[in-house]
């Protein structure tokens, strides 16, 4: 079509252009609500890293975690494998710790060891990881897999990372898990003791006696052992978990429950060196 000498367009030529300008409208439209291709947005350059980075220290120190997290994967999304995204890696991970995301912690702190593993935040990494699984930890009732996780955890800071700040920590976290095994075992034994079922017992008393003499569920277990074996009739099983009990933790009021329900029936605390229990204690006060 063309033109008339007054530059007036004829009506047919009108009413087409409105048709195709309602068309790429509409496609315009349908185009912005699930893409941003074509805008100006999509055309917009990075950020600077640094930038960005600052800008999660300050969210950071705002207490606003969630806007530094953001913050600090968007340094690594717009400039990986940079030097301003390692350091933006292990941020990000303790911010999610800070805000209680322990999952997310872990997951970030993972990816940050497998990206960087010589690097001088490596061992903190490690320990994020393990204070997330600690902080996970489960009363005594409960399925104690976060426990183990964590112990796996932290006893990896102290096999690879022992001059790091974080090995003291480390261990001791690893002393409360520890004790959080060992009082699962005598939840589970002191159930089965009440239910007369003294084998079973004895065999979660026994794991405590075996793998973790070192915590405090020790003196209940061996006075347990004395109760177990004096209902199954075992006396000199009984004499001699009593006797290491006292030769051990002479003041314990345990020690005082096992000597009395010893006496009770005739007996008194007497080791016997060929016994699992006495062979257990080799080396401590008993030896």
């Amino acid at each position: 079509m063309k033109l008339n000498q007054t530059g007036n367009r004829s009506i047919s030529l009108t009413a087409a252009l409105r048709q195709l300008c309602l068309a790429v409208a509409a496609i315009a439209l349908v185009a912005c609500s699930t893409s941003k291709e074509g805008t100006k947005d999509a055309f917009a350059d990075d950020e600077p890293p640094g930038t960005l980075y600052n800008e999660g220290l300050a969210y950071l120190n705002a207490g606003k975690l969630s806007d530094a997290v953001k913050s600090f994967d968007e340094v690594d999304r717009q400039h990986p494998y940079s030097e301003w995204a390692r350091k933006a890696l292990i941020m990000s991970a303790f911010a999610s710790y800070r805000r209680g995301r322990y999952d997310d912690t872990i997951e970030t702190a993972k990816r940050y060891l497998s990206l960087y593993p010589g690097s001088p935040d490596a061992a903190y990494a490690q320990f994020l990881i393990g204070s997330s699984y600690f902080k996970q930890i489960p009363d005594v009732t409960r399925d104690q897999q976060s426990t183990r996780r964590a112990m796996a955890s932290l006893q990896e800071i102290i096999d690879r990372y022992p001059d790091s700040e974080y090995a003291a920590d480390a261990q001791q976290k690893l002393v409360v898990a520890r004790d959080q095994l060992a009082g699962k075992e005598m939840q589970i034994g002191r159930y089965y003791l009440e239910r007369r079922e003294y084998l079973a017992a004895i065999n979660r008393f026994r794991v405590v006696a075996t793998d973790y003499q070192d915590t405090r569920h020790i003196e209940e277990a061996l006075e347990r052992l004395t109760e177990a074996h004096m209902a199954l009739g075992l006396a000199g099983e009984a004499q001699t978990a009593a006797a290491v009990l006292g030769h051990n933790f002479p003041d314990s009021p345990w020690y005082q429950d096992a000597y009395e329900l010893l006496r009770s029936g005739g007996l008194e605390p007497r080791e016997n060196k060929g016994s699992w229990i006495s062979k257990l204690f080799v080396g401590s006060k008993t030896g």
